[in-house]
């Protein structure tokens, strides 16, 4: 097929389908509405407009909020989970410390009064 032949094919098709006007909602300039009723109605849709996206936002942060502060106490039990570790890692190594003290001392002891005996 030609560039032309496409084109107009194109265009055909899309000249068969009907477009309707769509009531988008969102903040519409009122000042054109010549008649108080007409006016009074569309600043009444621009209020239910702006409600309703601020209900929305509040709803969406609420949840980002709540998600945000499960995360932080999960957070915060992996750290104290994390830090009964570190404080039993040093207890454990406070006391391996004192044994091997203990042990390195008391062959001191016995060698002292072997040596003291040899002597004599």
């Amino acid at each position: 097929m030609t560039l032309a032949a496409l084109v107009t094919l194109a265009s055909g098709a899309l000249g068969c389908t009907e477009v309707h006007a769509q009531d988008v909602p969102g903040i519409e300039i009122c000042t054109v509405e010549k008649t108080w009723e007409r006016r009074t109605s569309c600043l009444q849709s621009n209020v239910d407009f702006l409600q309703k996206t601020i209900t929305k936002l509040v709803t969406d942060h609420q949840q980002k909020l709540d998600a945000a502060n499960r995360q932080i106490e999960s957070l915060k039990s992996a750290s104290a989970t994390l830090q009964k570790r570190v404080d039993d890692l040093l207890a454990a190594q406070k006391k391996m410390d004192e044994d091997l003290k203990k042990k390195a001392d008391v062959p001191a002891k016995d060698a002292a009064p072997a040596a003291k005996e040899g002597g004599k």
